[in-house]
């Protein structure tokens, strides 16, 4: 399977569960978007997922991600890369053992690709607004 292929079908099941496609950035997350640039958010992912779910053994893991306060925390619970067993459960990485640095970068571009298509949505929704005047 090709990793276009494994997104779209990741996005798709995704999109199907109430509780992850329920998860949207607001205003706040698109400001401080637009503000820091998109290489700067997918520093922050690097650096969250480094230090939250990459060790073995995470002590307060299923609480370690916020859910508000920062776009990539947004990010984590919309793809399931929030704690240990959402990964292991959607991404098939198996808790118990530290992540590779292949497997973070993979969270990384999952949730910098959900980032990216939500900014893309919301683009074309104020285009859409915009010609309705």
């Amino acid at each position: 399977m090709t990793k276009e292929e494994w997104y779209r079908q990741l996005f798709e099941r995704l999109g199907r569960s109430k509780f992850r496609s329920g998860f949207h950035l607001k205003q706040k997350e698109i400001e401080y978007i637009q503000q820091k640039g998109m290489d700067v958010i997918r520093e922050h992912a690097r650096e969250f997922i480094a230090k939250r779910e990459a060790p073995a053994v995470i002590p307060n893991d299923g609480k370690q991600t916020p859910m508000k306060g920062h776009p990539v925390f947004i990010a984590q619970h919309a793809t399931a890369t929030c704690c240990r067993e959402c990964i292991c459960k959607w991404h098939k990485m198996q808790p118990g053992r530290e992540l590779s640095q292949v497997q973070q970068e993979y969270l990384v571009d999952v949730i910098m690709t959900w980032i990216a298509r939500e900014m893309k949505h919301l683009e074309k929704q104020e285009r859409m607004e915009g010609n309705d005047g």
